[in-house]
């Protein structure tokens, strides 16, 4: 083994770095602005997703055929689609050896929904029976030759025909603090109103894919663009009829995720697999963008009714919610997201007497499924609406309302329980708006907006000022575990393996940096390799924020195992301390003696140490008594502001995103390169939801907008002009977390709220009346805005 002896009067040579924060390991690659480990790839092409796999030639291809009407019963002739040219094999629900079911919670959403010839029919769109051919295109032309006998029902479309119908997907949920009713009735001033909050198209730029490969013992490979490859091992077991031990799911990286494919791939996956078990081919499911648009969920839309009693100071003494939340036609993933909704009622005010209520409709429609913020940006909505109705009637600056209510450090700890009774600990909001506030020169340039729409009678501009406080943990609380695998290799490499998806978000290259501190080694000897349910089994979606937050932790305990085996080697070779050895700058340094990282290791695998390890990680702390509406369902909370300032043009109703200034705690980040994209891609997304993106089903529960011609989501030229975006320096988890940083992927999202408000401010200014503007701001309800206030 190579080593270096060093003499004891220069010991300085053996630590180049700055004191070490932690013992064995410096913090060399985390907390540095490292890029993303796919970005040139990206850039040049070379990144490899599932439909970029080269095709073996026995490969077929995969149509799913959907129903063209929303509701009712149909029988259906396939002689012809099997005589289609180029058909291998046609399936149906009667083709399936298991269960015929995708459900993600609950077992209702039927895979292929004919069977013995006929179907009931709940949504337009819903997945009939598949096709199997040599190419797409003979697929798809095959399923159209098929006939069909249709009895067509009335179907439910709109929340307030659900309301009518009055059927739900799940029980409604009530979360309360205080008797809010109350609170109200005693207030000396009160508001009350209702708002519209649509939903959205996720969009990803990689659409659902999957790939089925048979083998042996009825083993099933499936490369899948899928958030939760255990949930899709779990699923296509299901149909598959074998158990979990013989399918294998991989991702290596997503074109986007966004929630879309947390639950939505599944269906993709198991047609796919099921058609690899019928023709023993190799099959492939790659739905065109339309049929992805019609087949998969949305972001749920909200109807929210709002009532509020409050002071003369703008304090809010009691709030009243009920929201009315479209869920599709089965539950999916609509439990938790409502749940999120109903936390984020409060978003960061201190409310004493606080009432929610929460109705999950089953309507005619996809079924609706995650999206970034979870329903947490669906409740947010509705408080920041409540502020500004608060402000208006008082005729204040929103600003002032909101700084007389935000949770503040200074509090007891009754007055910063929140109204499902958890303790809002960290409460550093009010230093975050401050500090923006005063460095986007929020009070002189809401004076000067004012003073130049007294002189500008067509465009006028509105400003605002908005905050964020995001639970980070699934409030299921099972889901906040993750493990990893990680190898060291006789040459001192490493493999890393674990639960998370990259979507694009990063997760991988913070992963990575944090297992290359550990070892004290550079990136470039660290392997980022696809996620597999063989290698780390029973993970959990990336969602919830918490990708880097349970994985990087998972991977950091596995290379903890290893690096104290190696510790221990190293220190029965020099008679030091093992918690003296020190893992930096590749050495090993012993004491005065320092090896070589990858001669240590190679002499280790010779010494029969093992260079392997699992790793686990289980978020502490976090509890929640459904039956009881109470715990900890977060670990913690991650915080952030944002001004922007808009201009609409009062006689079209178009809009323009003037500035927009961010200040974002994200504790101490692992990647600022990376949080910072997080940042500004999470407010456009969530501004395009707010102020363009628009959702529209005919009274026939037919999609209209179903592809890039009639669904417009933002683009390089919707960005505001000019965006200035920072990380809180004073930011630090309070939570031992990895490294003391904080989730990003969701909360920037509801930084987007400003915008929103920043167009009703504008209306407000042409019209002297309080906006009531739905969501999202498009020409048309801003027109009718201005128009309600005359």
């Amino acid at each position: 083994m190579m080593q270096e002896r060093l003499p004891v009067e220069e010991p300085g040579r053996l630590y180049p770095d700055p004191p070490l924060p932690t013992p064995h390991t410096a913090e060399g690659e985390t907390h540095q602005p490292r890029p993303h480990d796919s970005g040139e790839k990206h850039v040049d092409g070379r990144a490899i997703y599932a439909d970029d796999i080269p095709e073996p030639a026995a490969l077929v291809h995969v149509h799913i055929a959907c129903a063209k009407f929303a509701k009712g019963r149909l029988t259906a002739d396939l002689d012809q689609v099997e005589k289609a040219p180029g058909v291998v094999a046609v399936l149906t629900g009667d083709d399936v050896r298991g269960e015929n079911n995708v459900g993600p919670v609950v077992h209702d959403e039927i895979m292929l929904a004919l069977e013995g010839g006929v179907a009931e029919i709940v949504y337009h769109g819903q997945p009939l029976f598949a096709v199997v051919a040599r190419t797409r295109r003979a697929a798809r032309m095959a399923a159209e030759r098929a006939i069909y006998e249709i009895v067509e029902d009335v179907p439910v479309i709109t929340i307030e025909e659900a309301i009518e119908a009055g059927e739900e997907v799940d029980e409604a949920y009530r979360m309360a603090r205080g008797d809010a009713a109350a609170a109200i009735a005693a207030a000396p001033r009160t508001v009350s109103g209702r708002m519209e909050i649509g939903g959205q198209e996720h969009f990803s730029l990689e659409g659902n894919i999957a790939v089925a490969t048979p083998g042996e013992d009825d083993d099933m490979h499936v490369v899948s663009s899928t958030q939760h490859p255990s949930e899709t091992q779990e699923v296509v077991a299901r149909v598959l009829g074998v158990p979990a031990n013989a399918v294998t799911v991989e991702a290596r990286r997503l074109g986007g995720g966004f929630g879309g494919k947390e639950t939505q791939g599944n269906l993709f996956a198991a047609v796919a697999a099921l058609a690899a078990r019928v023709t023993g081919r190799p099959a492939k499911v790659r739905p065109d963008r339309d049929d992805d648009f019609i087949i998969t969920g949305k972001r749920h839309e909200f109807l929210i009714d709002y009532e509020a009693g409050f002071d003369e100071d703008g304090r809010l003494l009691g709030v009243r919610f009920v929201q009315h939340a479209r869920c599709g036609w089965s539950l999916d993933l609509s439990r938790a997201i409502c749940d999120r909704a109903m936390f984020h009622a409060d978003n960061t005010y201190a409310i004493p007497a606080m009432e929610v209520i929460s109705h999950r409709w089953r309507t005619n429609t996809c079924s609706n499924t995650a999206f970034r913020g979870f329903g947490g940006p669906q409740g947010m909505v509705g408080i920041e609406r409540v502020i500004e109705h608060v402000a208006h009637a008082l005729g204040r600056d929103p600003l002032e309302v909101r700084r007389a209510n935000i949770y503040r450090a200074a509090m007891p700890a009754e007055m910063r329980t929140t109204h499902y009774h958890m303790e809002v600990e960290d409460a550093v909001i009010g230093e975050i708006i401050d500090e923006l506030a005063a460095s986007a020169d929020y009070a002189a340039r809401r004076a000067e907006i004012a003073r130049w729409n007294e002189t500008s009678p067509i465009i006028k501009r509105g400003i605002a000022l908005t905050p964020v406080k995001f639970g980070i943990s699934f409030t299921t609380t099972f889901l906040n575990q993750a493990g990893a695998l990680v190898h060291v290799y006789k040459d001192g490499s490493v493999m890393i393996n674990h639960g998370g998806i990259e979507m694009g978000q990063g997760v991988y290259i913070k992963v990575a940096q944090v297992a290359a501190d550990v070892f004290g080694l550079p990136l470039s000897r660290v392997k980022i390799t696809a996620t597999r349910t063989d290698k780390v089994p029973n993970t959990s979606a990336t969602a919830a924020s918490s990708g880097a937050d349970m994985n990087a932790m998972a991977t950091y305990d596995a290379c903890a195992k290893i690096r104290d085996r190696l510790a221990d080697f190293a220190a029965s070779r020099t008679g030091v301390d093992p918690a003296e050895v020190v893992f930096a700058g590749g050495w090993v340094h012993a004491g005065s003696t320092r090896f070589p990282f990858d001669a240590l290791v190679h002499d280790a695998y010779l010494a029969r140490v093992p260079l392997s390890s699992t790793g686990f990680y289980a978020t502490p702390k976090i509890h929640w008594d459904r039956a009881r509406a109470a715990g900890r369902p977060f670990y913690y909370f991650a915080y952030g502001a944002a001004v922007t300032e808009a201009a609409i043009d009062t006689l079209t109703g178009e809009t323009r995103m003037l500035r927009t200034d961010i200040l974002h705690d994200v504790g101490r980040s692992l990647n600022p390169a990376v949080d910072l994209g997080q940042i500004e891609g999470g407010f456009v997304q969530g501004m395009g939801w707010l102020t363009m993106e628009e959702l529209w089903w005919d009274r026939k529960g037919r999609l209209a907008t179903h592809a890039p011609s009639t669904y417009k989501i933002p683009t390089a030229s919707d960005r505001p002009i000019e965006m200035r975006i920072a990380l809180w320096k004073k930011g630090e988890n309070r939570e031992p977390t990895i490294r003391r940083s904080k989730a990003v992927g969701e909360p920037p999202l509801m930084l987007a709220i400003s915008a929103h408000q920043a167009i009703g401010a504008a209306i407000a200014a042409a019209t002297g009346a309080f906006p009531a503007l739905d969501a999202p701001a498009t020409p048309e309800r801003i027109l009718a805005a201005l128009d309600a206030a005359g």
